[in-house]
């Protein structure tokens, strides 16, 4: 019960932190690229990078807090961290065709699920 408690915190902090930093990155740099979003995602990478070696090797969290940070609170920021972590175990475990894979499939899949969606919402 208290690891679900704890990703719902976790959550609503990573999603608040989400749409601050949407704003903020679209009031300095505008809307013409997605900055807000590739930033998002290029720091919520990089924090779980961080955060989940730090919690595995040198850090004592319980395995419930350690939830709620990077399930939650990266999760709610930005799941793109999830799909980089993935990838980088991969590249880690010396998979290097599933991690190339895994990037193509999810960038030409991912793009051809939000042409998808986007089409059938107009279109309905």
């Amino acid at each position: 019960m208290w690891t679900y408690i704890a990703i719902a915190i976790g959550g609503t902090l990573g999603c608040w932190a989400r749409y601050g930093m949407t704003n903020l990155v679209q009031a300095i740099y505008g809307k013409e690229f997605p900055y807000a979003t590739l930033s998002i995602n290029v720091l919520g990478s990089f924090l779980m990078g961080f955060l989940f070696i730090e919690t595995l090797e040198r850090l004592t969290l319980s395995p419930e807090l350690r939830t709620g940070i990077l399930t939650g609170g990266l999760g709610g920021f930005t799941t793109f961290s999830t799909f980089e972590m993935e990838t980088f175990l991969l590249v880690e475990q010396g998979s290097f065709g599933k991690a190339a894979l895994y990037v193509l499939l999810s960038a030409g899949l991912g793009f051809v699920g939000a042409f998808g969606g986007a089409y059938l919402a107009r279109n309905l």
